[in-house]
């Protein structure tokens, strides 16, 4: 097999590769002056299984398309020179958000990056805490492979829990499943009486309204759960509901950590006691530090050598089903 982490996801490959006693291949990007680049393996990929890891966030160095256009051409150039089958690794599955038509003429963005990907010969795809699951696994003719986040934090929760009570809370109707299963795992985790609600949530031109919620938080510490934090707007807002119903102690749980510039302050300064995210991005140095204590990384390398390990067992038991 061969194993390539490419688009700044060196240090998360070196860590997913001790983590599965794996070893990491080299690759090569160049970048051209009018903007164009070439990427390419520096191991023969002829009839191996590939795996390769590669973020597509955006940040100050690439865009969320130059991260997207390197790597399918980098899958697409392993397919060129031979390999035998190619699984692609992706910490956070972009364009995800928009996985059905809700306005007049939407597009359906998930769907066209699936057709991306298969187009340049991709045979499997793993990623973790995906916006919607039913609609990523409808998107993709290729084998799937989802993370849950009850995978990644229920574990971490339960050693934070001091024997207390404890509440998992969606801040909104998209989120209910993905809160039941972390409640679900901690309870089959030996987390006792674990009770579960969620936060009504509306969203149109950007402006967020609704009051409701539902559920059982008095005296419980509440972990709310979401695939991503971004400007913690969403989860501030049911943090404030379950503080208004006496709950003990509030804290989020959330995969990808797309912190915008105005976090920080909201978090740090906030009624938040812990923030559990994982390295699905990398995080900005300035606002891990301004968090402080209250913010903790759980590392997503050990659940992605393990998903490596499923694949090639997969293969090996025969084809996919």
């Amino acid at each position: 097999m061969r194993f390539f982490a490419i688009n700044g996801c060196e240090d998360l490959g070196r860590r997913v590769a001790e983590a599965g006693e794996l070893t990491m291949d080299p690759s090569e990007f160049r970048d051209f002056a009018d903007g164009e680049h070439k990427g390419r393996p520096l191991a023969s990929v002829r009839n191996e299984d590939v795996f390769v890891l590669s973020y597509l966030h955006g940040d100050k160095s690439l865009s969320v398309n130059d991260r997207l256009c390197r790597l399918l051409f980098f899958l697409a150039t392993c397919r060129e020179n031979g390999a035998a089958r190619i699984t692609v690794l992706v910490p956070y599955l972009i364009y995800a958000r928009k996985d059905r038509q809700t306005k007049s003429w939407d597009p359906v963005t998930s769907k066209y990056l699936a057709k991306l990907f298969e187009a340049v010969g991709t045979d499997g795809i793993a990623t973790i805490a995906v916006h919607n699951l039913s609609a990523y696994q409808n998107a993709f003719r290729c084998p799937t492979l989802h993370v849950d986040t009850a995978e990644l934090f229920a574990g971490a929760i339960l050693e934070k829990s001091s024997g207390g009570k404890l509440a998992v809370v969606s801040p909104d109707a998209g989120g209910v499943k993905r809160a039941q299963l972390l409640g679900e795992a901690l309870i089959e985790q030996g987390g006792g009486d674990v009770t579960f609600g969620f936060m009504e949530k509306r969203r149109s031109a950007d402006v967020v309204t609704g009051d409701l919620f539902a559920g059982d938080v008095a005296g419980r510490d509440v972990w709310i759960i979401d695939d991503m934090i971004v400007s913690g707007g969403t989860m501030l807002r049911a943090a404030n509901a379950c503080r208004a119903r006496n709950a003990r102690s509030l804290n989020f749980a959330a995969a990808h950590a797309l912190f915008d510039t105005s976090i920080a302050s909201k978090l740090r300064d906030g009624p938040v006691d812990k923030i559990l995210v994982s390295d699905t991005v990398p995080l900005a140095r300035d606002i891990s530090e301004q968090l402080g204590e209250k913010l903790e990384i759980v590392s997503c390398a050990p659940t992605f050598a393990g998903t490596i390990a499923r694949f090639r067992r997969d293969v090996s038991d025969g084809p996919h089903k």
